[in-house]
């Protein structure tokens, strides 16, 4: 299992078998030879590290073999990277990329790193300093003869030639990342379920460092499409006069799919990226924007898909609701910050937005990470205005008072819980509700 990395030959007697030799007479009688069994002293070991060999030497199945014993997987890697520099820094590689997360992958527990080798000798077991924080998922070994025998983990982090070995794997670990996924698709996303995340929180870390070498290893779910895409397949596919990348954040793709921001851009043949893990807001908000195209938040930015004339036909109609508006303001008083009439909201009477540029997402993400100094996003609500329950809420601001104030509350209500946000009552809201039913 291990004699190949010993230099010196290991020999052992072998019992062999072989036909044995016939003379002429014998070689016409049309019987099978007799087997016979000797004794060869046969050499076992290669004496050539595997990493060491030339790559049209070596197999699949001796890859895949070296990888199950010496790291412990019992699946085969999605991928492997063989590497053979010279130049300024002479050094072999051997990579590869694990098909699924160990158990222990994203605790503090977890040992990155890569085997550090100087001329088949091993320095380091665990070397993190070999590539970076968001390929850590990484396997495998590394030779260079240019790495003295005696270097530290302290003075690994200042070598100009560790440096340079470095840069170079991370090229070639995205490049095989980005053969992978154009070529076998399924198996890109079955390693993107297992480490999608740590290549996200690689794009957020060191305030957006790395993004740009990342960005296009990201996949996301497409609403219109219904599978994972990518940026760049998302940008090929934009209608031309769509303005924006959007995207939705919320805890399920069921609940993003029905609201009527995403329900609207889909009627007018425009893809929103639906987003569940926490840390997709911070993702969306580093990249800003891709091949010249700006990132947008359908949740609580502008979709910026009225004409000019819808415009101020909108301005016109809030004008005539002036009223309407105050009255449901000074209903909800400090649970808003804003009421206005909206025409994005399709066949829904109601929605709710984020105000101050922060998302409810971000708003939830903070009160989960430390409830006693959370922030809260203020709310604007949002009417329809040609919505049966918009026009039912203006007739009973001018006839009844009472039955106007309820509506303004269940209103209110029913777009919190569109938006996934939490009732303040929720037996206010029962009562409310069974109150209509007398």
């Amino acid at each position: 299992k291990y004699s190949d990395y010993i230099r010196y030959p290991i020999c052992m007697d072998v019992e062999k078998r072989r036909p044995v030799e016939k003379s002429e007479e014998e070689k016409d009688d049309g019987k099978a030879p007799e087997m016979e069994t000797y004794i060869e002293n046969e050499v076992l070991n290669s004496r050539i590290p595997l990493w060491q060999r030339n790559k049209n030497d070596v197999t699949e199945e001796e890859l895949n073999t070296f990888y199950r014993e010496k790291f412990f997987d019992y699946e085969q890697p999605a991928a492997n990277i063989m590497v053979s520099a010279e130049g300024t820094v002479s050094y072999k590689a051997l990579l590869f990329i694990p098909a699924k997360a160990p158990f222990d992958y994203y605790t503090k527990d977890y040992k990155a790193g890569l085997q550090l080798y100087s001329s088949g000798v091993m320095i380091m077991d665990n070397c993190e300093d070999l590539l970076p924080e968001h390929f850590r998922f990484v396997k495998g070994v590394v030779d260079s003869q240019d790495l003295s025998l005696n270097i530290s983990r302290e003075m690994l982090q200042y070598d100009r030639q560790l440096n340079i070995i470095r840069n170079s794997l991370e090229k070639r670990v995205k490049t095989e990342l980005s053969k992978l996924m154009e070529n076998d698709r399924e198996k890109y996303e079955k390693f993107y379920s297992a480490f999608g995340m740590q290549l996200k929180y690689g794009a957020v870390a060191e305030y957006g460092a790395n993004k740009d070498k990342i960005r296009d290893l990201l996949l996301f779910w497409s609403d219109k499409e219904e599978k994972l895409i990518s940026l760049d397949e998302y940008r090929k596919a934009m209608p031309e006069d769509q303005k924006y990348i959007y995207y939705a954040v919320g805890e399920s793709r069921q609940r993003l799919h029905q609201l009527p921001q995403t329900e609207l851009l889909k009627e007018k043949g425009f893809d929103t990226l639906l987003l569940t893990d926490d840390v997709d807001e911070f993702v969306m908000q580093i990249l800003s924007n891709y091949d010249e195209k700006q990132v947008r938040n359908a949740l609580t930015e502008d979709l910026e898909l009225e004409s000019d004339e819808e415009k101020k036909e909108k301005e016109e109609k809030a004008e005539l609701s002036k009223n309407v508006i105050e009255f449901v303001k000074n209903t909800l008083g400090d649970k808003v910050v804003e009421v206005r009439l909206s025409g994005n909201l399709g066949r829904h009477p109601v929605s709710v937005r984020s105000d101050n540029g922060m998302s409810f997402e971000m708003e939830k993400y903070l009160r989960r990470v430390n409830p006693e100094f959370a922030l809260t996003a203020g709310r604007i609500l949002e009417l329809n205005p040609d919505h049966a329950a918009f026009k039912a809420l203006a007739d009973a601001v001018d006839s009844d008072e009472e039955t106007a104030k309820t509506y303004a509350q269940l209103l209110y209500a029913q777009a919190l819980l569109m938006a996934d946000l939490p009732l303040e009552d929720t037996t206010a809201y029962t009562d409310l509700v069974c109150g209509l039913m007398k």
